[in-house]
This record gives C-alpha cells, structure tokens and sequence, in this order.
C-alpha cells in the first residue's frame, strides 16, 4: 500500500525537510501566471517564488529523476508572458536537462482566449530530467498505421544462386509508442480547486517515468490529483498545499479515495 504523507505549508519552505536525493519524480502544476486567485496565504507568482521551488526539486530529486512541470502562460497586453520557457531555461540554468516539451491538448475542454485570436487549447508539459533519465515506461496505446512488410537486405556475402540479399520479415506491433501531444478530452473531477487537470493526465505521467515504490512528490498539491493517481498505481506520495482550504478539498478526496479503489 502507498505511504502517503500530506502537508499543509509553504513548499519552499516545507522541502526543505525533505532529504536530498530522495524523490524519483514530481508530477505538478504551479500557480503560473497569477491567472488564479490561491487564497489568502497566496503572494503572487513571480521569479521570487518559482526560482526557489526549482532548485529545491532540482535538490530532492534523485540522479535520474524526473520533473514533471504542467504549465501555461498569460496574455497581458497583448502579448505572452513566455514566463514557462523562462522556468524552463531555469532549470537548465542550475543544472538540469529538458528531456522533453510535451503537449497537453484539452480537447476543447476549457479553451481560452479572445476574439483577436484563435482559442488556446493546451498547456506545456516540460519534462525535466536530473542528469540522464533513469526511468522509461512507453505507453504503447497508438495503432499503427502501416502493416508488416518484406525487405530486401544486404548479408554481405554471395548466396548459390549469385544473389547477396535476402528477404527478412519486419514485424510491427498492432499499437505503437504514443506521439507527445497528448489529448484529454475529460476535464480534471470536479472540486472547489479552481485549476484541476485529469486524472489520466497524472496517471500516464507517472506510469511513464516512476515504477512501483517510487516516491512522488506534487509541491502544489491543489486538490490531491497526483496523490490519488499514486494510490492508484502504488507509489509513495509527499503532497505540500498552501491554502488551507485546498489543503482540506485534498485532503478528503484521498482519504476517500483510499477506502474506495482504483480509478482505472
């Protein structure tokens, strides 16, 4: 069973009890860009607070380890905040590698924008790496368009007949290794946390980069989709919220959650 450890606080300061080197993946979504209000405690989202909740993941997380950073920008004044690319480069400031920058496309769900432009429909999903990834499950869920065929292939000597090549079967799988644009249609379930991204979301993250017994920690917890993707799948969660009324929607989703089962 997933040993599951909630903490209510500010995660700049709350990680700091956290040992270094001793989480294998954060899967999170900050508060980017102020384009939600996070209650009372909440000062803002700026380089005042993103830097240091960077760095200290870039100090928890193992050799190997990966980051998961779901994140969007602002318009203001016209113009994107590009605020996200900036957390990136960061993190490859202080050390870090950017294995990937994957799509999260909403399908229509939640799209924003103005009638000066066309709808946004989707979020960065930066994949940071400590040092070189560890941990690699390819969800293989994309059917494959093209069938097995026949080639011709050189062997490098001459057969009886004079003829250097044979035919050698290429084989393919029915399903192959999905793209990096992923698509939900299904919004996040629904609680009082303003900004909540689907469970599958977490859940296809988290079976890609960790593997059973792996600690997971969301220093942004909102209302608990990480932790509960983790029960689902048998991995060790540290969640830290600020608000305490997002603390508590959190809170008493995975206890429930806990005593229900499994969501896939």
């Amino acid at each position: 069973m997933a040993d599951i450890k909630l903490i209510h606080g500010d995660c700049i300061e709350k990680m700091k009890d956290i040992p270094d080197n001793s989480i294998d993946m954060v899967m999170t979504s900050p508060p980017y860009d102020n384009l939600r209000d996070y209650g009372k405690d909440f000062t803002g989202w700026g380089e005042h607070v993103w830097k240091p909740v960077l760095e200290g993941i870039f100090r928890v997380l193992k050799d190997g380890g990966v980051c998961v950073w779901v994140v969007g920008d602002a318009t203001i004044n016209g113009s994107e905040t590009g605020t996200s690319f900036r957390q990136a480069l960061y993190w490859m400031e202080i050390g870090g590698n950017l294995h990937d920058t994957m799509i999260y496309s909403k399908g229509g769900q939640g799209a924003t924008g103005s009638i000066y432009g066309y709808w946004q429909d989707f979020e960065y999903m930066f994949v940071f790496t400590k040092c070189k990834l560890k941990t690699f499950n390819p969800i293989e869920d994309r059917k494959n368009a093209t069938k097995p065929r026949v080639r011709e292939e050189s062997q490098g000597h001459r057969h009886a007949n004079g003829d250097t090549k044979c035919k050698r079967i290429i084989t393919r799988k029915e399903f192959g290794r999905r793209f990096n644009i992923w698509q939900y249609h299904e919004a996040g379930t629904r609680t009082k946390h303003p900004a909540v991204f689907p469970e599958k979301l977490a859940h296809d993250h988290i079976i890609s980069w960790s593997n059973e017994n792996d600690t997971i920690l969301d220093p942004f917890m909102g209302s608990g989709t990480t932790g509960v993707a983790c029960i689902d799948l048998n991995r060790d969660f540290i969640g830290i919220e600020l608000d305490e009324g997002y603390f508590k929607i959190a809170e008493d989703r995975i206890q429930e959650y806990q005593s229900q089962g499994r969501l896939f």
